[in-house]
């Protein structure tokens, strides 16, 4: 069971492209456990979204969000063991966003 009200997935040229399934949380709820030396950052257009990936592997795991970046957005795919069936799935207008 989770708490998560909704999952979002965005148009932009990056989210499209990667296809990830995306929760908010507030950066007061988010730990890295384990791996952060793994991790490799990638920005583009406006240089304030933080998006990180696995150096060995190349997935997608989370980024810290442009418009609010006092959240970050974890792609539930990479969440052990947990369904996002029942979870509503809003479709964000990143490529709108100037």
């Amino acid at each position: 069971m989770t708490d998560f009200h909704e999952l979002t997935m965005c148009d932009c040229s990056i989210c499209r492209r990667k296809n990830a399934l995306m929760v908010k949380v507030h950066e007061s709820h988010f730990k890295l456990l384990a791996g952060a030396e793994s991790l490799s950052e990638y920005q583009f257009h406006s240089h304030t979204a933080h998006h990180y990936f696995c150096k060995t592997c190349g997935i997608y795991p989370f980024h810290r969000k442009r418009v609010t970046p006092d959240n970050f957005g974890i792609n539930v795919h990479c969440l052990d063991n947990f369904d996002p069936a029942g979870i509503p799935v809003r479709q964000a207008t990143g490529a709108k966003m100037q």
